[in-house]
C-alpha cells in the first residue's frame, strides 16, 4: 500500500534532504527548504519481461524536415536561429517587468497570421491581456487566449483533435500537477509540470514558449535541471533607467548561442533595432575625455558602443573600482597591467567604468578600449572622435589580435569612423590586405604604444595607415 512522508526541497537547487535545517548542505542558500509530501510506493523489481520493448530506427531518417515558424521579427528570429522548429521548448527568462510578456504577445499576434496560436496566462486575467493587445496594437490579431493553471486541464486540451501549432505558458512558475502535494513554484511543481508539457509538446509538434521568473541572482527560478529539459533558453535583459532591451540567446540545440537581438520599449510595445550601433552611439560627446567606442562583436553581429571612465583622486584609503556593463575581473588585471608593464599609478585613485546604452559586454576584446578611456581620463586627454579601438591585452602588456577583424572595421567606416587603433592583423599567407573601407589604421604590438599616444597626441596620426 502506498504511504506519504514529508521531504525537504531546497528552492534554490533542488536539493533533497530528511529534515528541515535553516541552510541547503547542497549549495549553501538559507531559509530555502520547503515541506513536501510525496507518495512512496512499494519498490517493485525491474525485468525485461514486464518492460515494453523499443524499437531502434535508422540516424538518417525518412521523415521531411519541417520548415521553421518564422515570426517576422527580424530580431527574434534572428536569436532563435533563423525561426521556431516545430516541436522546440523554448524558456524565456528576466527580470520583472522587463517585457517578457509583451514580446511573447507581439510574437504569437505575427505568427497568428499563418499558424494557430495559444496564449495561456497564469499571472493576469483575460481581460488584462486584452488591455496589453490593445495597446501594442495587436487586438485584432487570431490569438487563442486562455486563463488557466492546471497542467491536466492544458494537457487535456492540446490532446484534442486541433491542436495550436504555438503554445505560450505565462509563467511556469504558476502551472501546477494536481498529483503532487505543494504549492504552485515550488521545485517539484516547477519541474513536474514542465515535463507534462514538455512531454505533449514533442509529441504533438507544438512550439511551446515558457516564461520563466529570475531569482535575485538574475538566473530562472526553479530546478536547474529545468534548463536542461528545454531545447532553447533566452535572457531577457536591460536597465530600468534605459529603453533598451537585450534578448540574448544562452542555449540553443537548433542554432548559435551567441546571437543577440536589440529591442527598445516605447510605448507601442517592444520596437525592433536594426541599426544599433548607431543608436548605442545616438547620445555621444565628442572631444570628452573617459570616452572610448569600441568596435565589438556580439554572434555575427558587429556592435559599436562607446566606454566611459572616471579616474578620480580618492578620498579614503581603500581606492573604489566601480563598473557596470563589464566584469570587474578584467577590470582589475587591466588596471594592474597599466601600473606593472606601464608604470601609469592608479593605486590612489577612484576608477569608475561604464558601458553605454546599458549592453554588457563580455568578449576580452574590450581589454583595450578599457585601458584608452582609462588613459584618457588620467591625463584628459580625449579619444580621437573618429577612432574605434579594440584589442586584447595580455599580462605581459602585449596585445593580442582578435577574431572578426574585418567585420569591425566594416560596421566602423559604415557609420562614419576615420580611423582604428587595434592590434596587427592576422592574416593567412598570401593573403592580400583589404580596403579596410577608407579607415586608417594604427596597429600596437604593445600597451606602451597606447600609453605613448596618449602623452603625445599626434603619435596617433604619424601611426595611422600602418597596416
Amino acid at each position: 500500500m502506498a504511504k506519504s512522508q514529508s521531504r525537504y526541497v531546497c528552492q534554490e537547487c533542488g536539493g533533497v534532504q530528511p529534515k528541515w535545517a535553516g541552510k541547503c548542505d547542497a549549495c549553501g542558500a538559507w531559509n530555502t527548504l520547503v515541506e513536501e509530501v510525496v507518495e512512496k510506493s512499494a519498490p517493485k523489481g525491474l525485468s525485461g519481461a514486464k518492460g515494453r520493448r523499443i524499437e531502434f530506427v535508422d540516424l538518417a531518417g525518412s521523415s521531411e524536415k519541417r520548415p521553421r515558424r518564422v515570426t517576422k521579427i527580424a530580431e527574434f528570429d534572428r536569436v532563435a536561429g533563423g525561426g521556431l522548429v516545430p516541436g522546440s521548448v523554448i524558456l524565456i527568462g528576466g527580470d520583472p517587468g522587463i517585457g517578457k510578456s509583451t514580446l511573447l504577445l507581439q510574437v504569437t499576434a505575427k505568427l497568428s497570421e499563418h499558424c494557430l496560436c495559444a496564449y495561456v496566462s497564469g499571472e493576469e486575467a483575460l481581460d488584462q491581456v486584452r488591455m496589453r493587445a490593445q495597446r501594442l496594437g495587436v487586438a485584432k490579431a487570431p490569438v487563442q487566449l486562455a486563463a488557466a493553471t492546471s497542467v491536466r486541464d492544458i494537457v487535456t486540451t492540446l490532446e484534442s483533435e486541433d491542436p495550436p501549432d504555438v503554445l505560450v505558458i505565462d509563467s511556469i512558475q504558476t502551472m501546477y500537477v494536481d498529483a503532487i502535494d505543494s504549492a504552485p513554484g515550488t521545485v517539484s511543481q516547477v519541474r513536474a509540470s514542465a515535463q507534462e508539457l514538455i512531454r505533449v509538446a514533442k509529441r504533438r509538434g507544438i512550439v511551446l514558449m515558457l516564461v520563466g521568473h529570475v531569482t535575485k541572482e538574475g538566473t530562472i527560478a526553479g530546478p536547474r535541471v529545468l534548463e536542461h529539459m528545454v531545447d532553447t533558453v533566452l535572457y531577457f535583459e536591460g536597465e530600468r533607467g534605459h529603453q533598451f532591451r537585450i534578448l540574448r540567446g544562452v542555449k540553443n540545440r537548433f542554432g548559435p548561442t551567441d546571437e543577440i537581438g536589440v529591442f527598445e520599449m516605447t510605448e507601442g510595445g517592444l520596437a525592433e533595432v536594426t541599426n544599433p550601433s548607431a543608436l548605442f552611439l545616438g547620445d555621444r560627446q565628442e572631444s570628452v575625455s573617459g570616452a572610448c567606442v569600441f568596435a565589438g562583436m556580439e554572434g555575427t553581429r558587429p556592435l559599436l558602443v562607446e566606454i566611459q571612465a572616471l579616474v578620480a583622486p580618492s578620498p579614503y584609503g581603500t581606492p573604489r573600482r566601480a563598473v557596470i556593463g563589464w566584469d570587474s575581473g578584467r577590470l582589475a588585471m587591466v588596471t594592474a597591467v597599466l601600473e606593472a608593464r606601464c608604470g601609469v599609478v592608479l593605486a590612489g585613485s577612484d576608477v569608475f567604468l561604464n558601458v553605454a546604452g546599458g549592453l554588457k559586454v563580455g568578449e576580452p576584446a574590450a581589454d583595450l578600449a578599457v585601458a584608452a578611456a582609462l588613459l584618457s581620463s588620467l591625463t584628459g586627454k580625449p579619444v580621437p572622435s573618429d577612432a574605434v579601438v579594440f584589442g586584447e591585452i595580455g599580462l605581459s602588456a602585449e596585445i593580442r589580435a582578435v577574431a572578426h577583424a574585418e567585420a569591425r572595421l566594416k560596421e566602423a567606416a559604415k557609420l562614419g569612423f576615420g580611423r582604428a587603433i587595434l592590434p596587427e592583423l592576422r592574416r593567412k599567407k598570401g593573403e592580400k590586405a583589404s580596403r579596410n573601407d577608407g579607415l586608417s589604421l594604427a596597429t600596437i604590438r604593445q600597451l606602451h604604444d597606447l600609453v605613448a599616444m596618449f602623452q603625445d597626441e599626434t603619435s596617433v596620426g604619424r601611426k595611422a595607415g600602418e597596416a
